[in-house]
């Protein structure tokens, strides 16, 4: 034997020595084991730790015409503030709301999610920590968590950076689907509040920050906590009460739900503009709300454009629901009663002349759909 082959034999490259460590991924899913199997109802198929997870669609067969959706989504640089703070139990309810809202746009049960994970080292009570999060978001929003997979990628990501990111489907009857086409002239746009910044805009929020010099660990009185803390506010989960509403108040009667917005990335504007036929406007009132102190903060700590803001944030409010005129007060009530706060923020209406459709206030087609119109009209409250 030569010293070279002595030497490559002696330095065996093992695949722990090249950074991943399979033991860790274990035990990793050992302590999520219950967290995910507390989300598995009577249709969830075969337990937990498959190369698949199953699920027992039966009811289905009493669908006339079952529409599958689905959606997939991320939580983008909002990881980097729990990576940060070292807090990881709350990111999953960010991913969770990013998927299942999407999904119960269209009127659409979230039926199961799955979750991948993507870390430079498997630290297992960190991966079990967002996974718990994933879990409790899947029961919040009434979805099976069936499956996942947590990836090590050494080399490619540092060892405490992580990135997540997961798929939905969900069912709906095709004459119940939500959607432009339900819209009328006279309808009512009602706003749901958001938690906070949700999980869109990060980006910004994170560069106006650091341009200001404020550490995670601030406590800021306007907040009533540290900056980190606000920062990293779990994204509110409506599915449950919006599939709630369209029980209450479905499109097979007078007094009905029509359409909902999930406020993602792009703003209210953008993202109701999506949901309204061509030919109509939606007229948002900003003095039906108060802008939450964490936008009034960004805003004067960067100096940032109230048009930008709106472009880029939620500024108050994570879903839309836009219903017929006589349901809007049985609507903003059961929201209400079910602890969300919700009110009335605008209508529906012909679309006014080409000369008013002009300026940042006014938007129409977003995001590669050629719908209607929003036009943001008067002030925020104080």
């Amino acid at each position: 034997m030569t010293n070279a082959s002595h030497d490559s034999a002696a330095q065996a490259i093992t695949y722990a020595s090249a950074g991943v460590d399979t033991e860790a991924g274990d035990l990793a899913v050992e302590l999520m084991k219950e967290a995910v199997k507390a989300t598995h109802g009577p249709s969830v198929v075969g337990g937990f730790g498959g190369f698949a997870g199953l699920y027992d669609v039966s009811k289905l067969l009493t669908y006339k015409k079952p529409y599958l959706a689905t959606s997939t989504d991320g939580v983008g640089t909002k990881v980097a503030i729990a990576q940060a703070m070292d807090i990881h139990d709350t990111i999953g309810y960010d991913l969770v709301g990013m998927v299942v809202d999407d999904i119960v746009v269209v009127g659409a049960e979230p039926l199961f999610m799955t979750d991948y994970i993507a870390t430079g080292k498997v630290v297992p009570q960190r991966v079990a920590d967002i996974v718990r999060g994933i879990a409790g978001a899947c029961k919040v929003a009434g979805t099976a968590l069936v499956g996942g997979e947590t990836a090590e990628h050494p080399g490619l990501l540092a060892p405490d950076e992580y990135d997540v990111a997961g798929a939905c489907t969900g069912v709906v009857e095709a004459d119940l689907l939500l959607g432009p086409e339900r819209v009328r002239e006279g309808d009512v746009i009602i706003g749901m509040a958001s938690s906070g910044l949700h999980s869109n805009g990060y980006s910004l929020v994170r560069r106006v920050i650091n341009h200001a010099g404020w550490a995670l660990d601030r406590q800021v009185s306007e907040l009533g906590r540290t900056l980190g803390e606000e920062l990293l506010e779990p994204t509110r989960v409506y599915a449950a009460d919006c599939l709630d509403l369209t029980r209450y108040l479905p499109v097979t009667q007078e007094k009905a739900v029509h359409g909902f917005s999930h406020i993602t990335g792009g703003g209210l504007a953008a993202n109701l503009a999506r949901v309204l036929p061509q030919g109509l406007i939606g007229t948002v009132d900003r003095s039906t709300w108060s802008l939450p102190a964490i936008f009034n903060l960004v805003s004067q700590l960067g100096n940032v454009p109230l048009a930008d803001l709106e472009r880029t944030l939620n500024l108050g409010v994570g879903m839309v629901a836009v219903v017929s005129a006589d349901a809007a007060d049985d609507a903003i009530a059961r929201l209400n009663s079910r602890g969300l706060p919700s009110w009335a923020m605008g209508t529906v209406t012909a679309e006014a002349s080409d000369s008013d459709k002009t300026g940042s206030d006014y938007t129409q087609g977003a995001k590669g759909v050629n719908g209607g119109a929003v036009r943001l009209v008067g002030n925020y409250a104080s």
